[in-house]
Formats: structure tokens, sequence, C-alpha cells
């Protein structure tokens, strides 16, 4: 019982005993970091509150006079106006084929032959049967000529009644049944003449022309194949030769957005680049606009004819075109004066127009003398920036002189 008691003791808390330290010291330094860092964070996001998120371009100088003062560019292909695939009006077997690609042919020059076995023998045939109906003819016109005399005594005799009137009745009833076949005569010779003349067309379809004069662009048949004006089904039978295109009939068509067709106009001088030669400028002008709209794509046809020929100058390649504004047609090669920004950097107010100049990450307003129209996508600036100045295009929010920015 007393070893009970003891034990009981030992539990009681003892009042006068000085208190343990505690050790959970460390979460209150823990907090205070978090509450200091926080601070620190947020003095410097409100530092950085006050820069603004902009895009940026670079004024650059303008390739060309004719890019300067464009009214509108637009890009498309070469095309030839005159064109055709090369066929035959009959199926044959391709002989021999004259031409390849490259090749310039005139008018009416042998392409390819084909096979002419039959039509040379239908030809032979028609020619042969022409000297047999002369020659029928020929013997027509003799017995004719003997029933004639025959008539002709028996009339005699008749007048002075010497022969029966049914022996003349028989001579001019023999007469009039020669006269009739000779007529038939002539016309089987007229018939068996224009035989000849179709047989000898057929023969000539078997010789293949180049319809005009122009490049040979693609050879399509080769000997020994089959050729037919008319899709024959599969892949064995060709339906041309060649393809030629007339090379003066060339010109450019672009299709342009309906929404800005107004800006272009017939006989238009335009400036035209070459993917394939894209220092070259070709001047060229606006031939016609087609009176029509696409209504999937919303745009209209423009064809664009060359003022200068060259050989560089193929068909289907593409090609940049430079609507240009009014002016001397020789401004086109002549020195630019200014820069190029794009139209979304150009601002405008009471004061004029203006761009917002970054430097050392601060905006400046900078007003700026137009060389050109202000609602193109590229804009010329006469005077107020140099080649190479960095300016805004487009912000998150409105700009302030002095104001600092950054990009992302």
């Amino acid at each position: 019982m007393s070893e009970t008691s003891d034990r009981i003791s030992q539990l009681r808390i003892d009042r006068q005993a000085p208190p343990v330290q505690s050790r959970n010291w460390r979460w209150p330094a823990l907090i205070a970091g978090l509450v200091l860092a926080g601070i620190g964070w947020w003095l410097f996001a409100g530092s950085g509150s006050s820069s603004v998120v902009v895009e940026t371009d670079t004024a650059r100088r303008p390739p060309s006079a004719a890019q300067a003062s464009s009214v509108l560019d637009a890009s498309g292909y070469v095309v030839a106006r005159r064109q055709a695939t090369v066929s035959s009006e009959v199926t044959g077997k391709v002989v021999e084929v004259f031409i390849e690609e490259g090749m310039f042919v005139d008018k009416d020059e042998v392409v390819a032959t084909l096979d002419d076995t039959t039509q040379r023998a239908q030809l032979a045939l028609a020619r042969a049967q022409t000297d047999s109906a002369r020659a029928a003819l020929a013997e027509i016109e003799a017995q004719l000529r003997i029933s004639r005399l025959e008539r002709d005594r028996l009339r005699d005799l008749a007048n002075r009644d010497l022969a029966s009137q049914s022996s003349l009745d028989t001579a001019e009833a023999a007469y009039d049944e020669l006269a009739a076949r000779l007529e038939t005569g002539r016309e089987n010779v007229e018939v068996a003449r224009s035989n000849v003349a179709l047989a000898e067309d057929a023969l000539d379809n078997m010789t293949i022309r180049a319809p005009f004069s122009g490049m040979v662009v693609s050879k399509n048949a080769q000997p020994g194949e089959m050729i037919s004006p008319i899709s024959a089904g599969g892949g064995f039978t060709r339906t041309g030769i060649c393809t030629i295109i007339d090379t003066s009939s060339l010109e450019i068509e672009v299709d342009v957005n309906e929404a800005y067709i107004q800006r272009v106009t017939a006989g238009q001088r335009v400036s035209a680049v070459l993917d394939a030669y894209p220092d070259w400028r070709i001047p060229t002008e606006v031939i016609a606009i087609v009176p029509t709209a696409d209504r999937q794509k919303a745009t209209v046809r423009v064809r664009i004819g060359f003022l200068e020929r060259d050989g560089r100058i193929l068909r289907d390649m593409g090609v940049k075109v430079s609507f240009l504004g009014s002016g001397e047609p020789s401004a086109v090669d002549a020195e630019v004066q200014g820069v190029l920004i794009a139209g979304e950097s150009l601002r405008g107010d009471e004061q004029g127009d203006f761009v917002w100049l970054v430097r050392n990450g601060v905006v400046t307003r900078r007003s700026v003398v137009l060389g050109g129209p202000a609602d193109r996508p590229q804009v010329l600036v006469a005077q107020g920036l140099a080649v190479g100045d960095t300016i805004v295009r487009s912000s998150d929010r409105p700009l302030s002189g002095g104001q600092p920015v950054r990009t992302e």
C-alpha cells in the first residue's frame, strides 16, 4: 500500500518548479521569413507592374520604289493565255514523234505521225474507183455519139419516107437513154472524186501538225502508243501528243481580295517580281479585271500583262506584284528616301502621325512624316525614323511617354 501511495505522489504537478523551455521556437522564425518573402515579392511585382508588355518592329529600308509606292500587294502565277494540247482527229498508233520539251515549233510544223497503212489503202481504192468511173463515162460518151449518128440518119430517111416511124422512135429512145447514163456517169465521177478527197483528208489526219507557233512544254506520247481525241479509259491510250504554249501570250493572274479590288483599275501600272529572280523587277500593267468574284475565297481575278518579254519568264512561275499608285513610270527604279514600318505601328491624334520609339526599355513619342498612303500593311515614313529604329507595334495597355516596357 505504501508503495502505491508513493507512485501516485510522483504524478503530482510541482507548481514551484521552473518552467521547461519550449522546443518549438523555430516556427515563429519560419513564419516571419515567409512574411518577409511575401513583402519582397509584392514590392518586386509592384515595381514591375508599371512596365507594359509590347510587341516591337524594326524600321527598315524599302527594297524598291515600286514597293514603297504600291497601293496593293498580291501574289499569283504566270499563265499562258494561248495554249493547246495537240492531239489527232482520229484514233491511231503513234509512229514517230518529232518534238521534245523546250523546242520551238512553227505553225503547221509536223510534230508526230500515226500509222497510215489503212488510210493509204483507202486512198488507193478511192482513186481506182475514180479511174473506173471516168472510164465508164468515156464508154458512155462513145456510145452516145454512135446513137446520135444513128438517130440523125433515121430522121433523114424518115423525112424521105425511106424508114418507118417505129425505127426512128427506137433510135430516139436509145439516144435519150445513153444521154441519161452520161449524166449518171458524170455524177459517179464526182462522187469518186469526193471519196478521193475524203481519203486524202483521212490520210492527212495521220500527220499531226502544230496549230500555232509556240514552245513545247510537255511531251505526252511515244512511238508505239495509241492516241485518241477522246479518253478511252485506262492508261494505255493517250489523248495528246504534246502541249504547246504561245510564249507571246504569257501573262499574270492574281486573286485580289474583294475588299481591296477598288484599288485596282484597268491599265494601272504594276511591278512584278518572279520568285525565281527576286532582284529583277518586271514592268507590267493591268489588262482587265475579270467581272466575277469567287464566293468561296471572296476574291476577284485580275489579269496582268508583261510590258517586256524575256526568255526567263516561264509558265506557272510564282510571282509577287505591287499595284502602283499614280506617278511617273520611271519612278519604279528611282531611289527611295525613308523607311518602311508595319502599318499597325502608326498612331495618330490631333497633333499628327506618330510612333512609340523604344530605347533602353523606355518608350518615347516620335512624330513622323509619311511618304505614302497610311492604310497599307507596310507604310513608308519619309521623316522621323532611321533604319534600325525599334518601334512599338502593339501593346497590352495604353502607352505614355517615359513608360518602361518589356517584350515577351
